[in-house]
C-alpha cells in the first residue's frame, strides 16, 4: 500500500505548478514561490524538490534528499503493520452430554486462546434425538461462560442455528 504512496510523488522538474508553498529541510517555512525558484533553491543545497502535499492551495514541496525520505516513509509502513494484530475466531465444539471434566478442558483451551486475543465461537452440536432436549442445554453454555468470566465477555449470546447453539466471546477489555 504504502509503495504506491511513494512512487505518485512528484520531484524535481515533475513539479510544473505556477506557485508552490516551500518548506526548507529542516522543516521551516520559506514561504510562496514559484516551482522554479524553488527548484533553484533545492539544487544549491544539493537535494531534491519532493511534492508532499498535491491537495493543498497551494500545493506544499519540501527540499529532501528523496532517497532518503522514501527509505523513512517505508520503513513508517513497515512499523505500522508491525502494530496491527489479526484477531482470528476459533471454534470449540461440544455435545450437549459433555462430563464436567472435558468441559473444564474446552474452558482452558478457550482461556488461551481469549487471552492471545482471539475470539472463540463455541458451538454446543446436537445429534439424532439429543434436539429434543434443548431447553436443558443451554445451562451448559452458561456454565461454559461462567468459567471464563474473568477474561471474557459474551459478544452475542447463545442462539440456536440448525443444529447447533452458537455463542461467541471476546476478549474484556
Amino acid at each position: 500500500m504504502g509503495v504506491q504512496i511513494i512512487s505518485e510523488l512528484m520531484i524535481n522538474e515533475q513539479i510544473r505548478d505556477r506557485e508552490i508553498r516551500l518548506i526548507g529541510e529542516n522543516g521551516d517555512q520559506l514561504g510562496i514561490m514559484s516551482a522554479r525558484d524553488a527548484m533553484k533553491i533545492a539544487k544549491e543545497t544539493g537535494l531534491d524538490l519532493v511534492k508532499i502535499a498535491p491537495a493543498a492551495k497551494p500545493p506544499v514541496c519540501k527540499i529532501v534528499d528523496y532517497g532518503k525520505y522514501r527509505y523513512e516513509l517505508a520503513r513508517k509502513d513497515k512499523e505500522a503493520k508491525k502494530k496491527q494484530r489479526v484477531t482470528d475466531v476459533k471454534e470449540i465444539r461440544m455435545s450437549p452430554n459433555i462430563d464436567a471434566n472435558d468441559l473444564n478442558t474446552k474452558a482452558n483451551q478457550a482461556r488461551k486462546f481469549i487471552t492471545k486475543g482471539d475470539k472463540v465461537k463455541v458451538a454446543l452440536r446436537f445429534r439424532g434425538r439429543e434436539m429434543a432436549h434443548i431447553n436443558m442445554t443451554k445451562q451448559i453454555l452458561d456454565d461454559f461462560y461462567e468459567k471464563l468470566s474473568d477474561v471474557a465477555v459474551i459478544e452475542k449470546p447463545a442462539k440456536l442455528e440448525g443444529r447447533s447453539m452458537i455463542m461467541f466471546l471476546g476478549e474484556k477489555r
